[in-house]
């Protein structure tokens, strides 16, 4: 299991332990332990699905802390039915065949971290189809405005939807801020610090709100120029810049998108539109789910 898996199988963990799920009370006392049942995971929206494969993960853990594996469990689902695929409303993602007990006291695990990522991924996927409208090649980028401890999972709710993850962590990539370049002693020398330092591979990324910034960014060589806070017409303006000067500088173009301006955005040229609202902003998709009492 690589350090992603694990990370992942640690927050499951954690939220089934977090709703006392090996010790729910109310299932001990009203059900037959030994009764199987099947829970079958229905959209109440048209949405796109993400999330599918934690819940045999929730099933699997649940065994884990109880004490009582849920054996012969499975989860099965259309072959067309798979993370990053639209589903209409009133139509079943998944089926879940298992112990009664097991499959009461993870539905709501399940199911929240569901309608969240399929929230992220359905919303990802509006801006992905809102640029490719204007027939663009901008990429929509997340960023690392996501909830504490989720963020593995929001960023791939992401790329389920369609868009493009940006740094995982602080140590996945070189990004100067507005922050890095007041305290650092300006853009010119922070920019040299860090192209200087960088490990092998590593692109320098560097945002810039003022054309007095953009120009000591062309000056000093960024790799990547992120023209934060732009009107289109600014970033246009920016854009041409850029390619006259550093023709193999990628461009980004952030702060406070919205569905309403992204096309305008997308038409300027960038290479890529960041977009924070993927994941603090997503409103999480109506999911539901019915079980039955499997027939002897």
């Amino acid at each position: 299991m690589d350090w992603k898996s694990r990370r992942i199988s640690a927050l499951l963990e954690s939220a089934l332990i977090e709703d006392k799920a090996a010790n729910d009370i109310t299932t001990a006392l009203t059900i037959d332990p030994a009764l199987r049942a099947t829970g079958i995971i229905v959209a109440k929206q048209s949405c796109v699905v993400a999330g599918i494969g934690c819940i045999s993960a929730f099933l699997g853990l649940y065994g884990k802390l109880s004490g009582r594996p849920a054996s012969r469990f499975e989860v099965v689902s259309h072959p067309e039915i798979f993370d990053g695929v639209r589903v209409k409303k009133g139509q079943a993602i998944a089926v879940i065949r298992a112990n009664a007990a097991c499959i009461l006291s993870t539905e709501r695990v399940i199911l929240n971290l569901m309608q969240r990522m399929s929230g992220i991924s359905t919303l990802t996927n509006e801006y992905v189809q809102a640029v490719a409208s204007v027939k663009s090649k901008t990429k929509i980028l997340d960023t690392r405005k996501t909830i504490p401890g989720l963020r593995a999972l929001d960023k791939y709710a992401v790329s389920c939807g369609g868009g493009t993850n940006h740094r995982l962590d602080l140590q996945d990539g070189i990004l100067i801020k507005n922050n890095h370049i007041s305290l650092g002693g300006g853009l010119p020398t922070v920019l040299a610090r860090a192209l200087a330092g960088r490990r092998p591979g590593q692109i320098v990324q560097v945002e810039v709100r003022t054309p007095a910034e953009l120009d000591q960014a062309i000056a000093g060589g960024a790799e990547s120029i992120l023209l934060d806070n732009m009107t289109p017409h600014e970033v246009k303006k920016a854009l041409k810049l850029i390619r006259r000067s550093l023709p193999k500088a990628t461009v980004e173009a952030s702060g406070n998108m919205s569905l309403k301006t992204v096309r305008d955005y997308a038409k300027t040229g960038v290479d890529f539109i960041s977009v924070g609202a993927l994941t603090h902003s997503a409103t999480a998709v109506d999911l539901s789910m019915k079980i039955t009492a499997d027939l002897l």
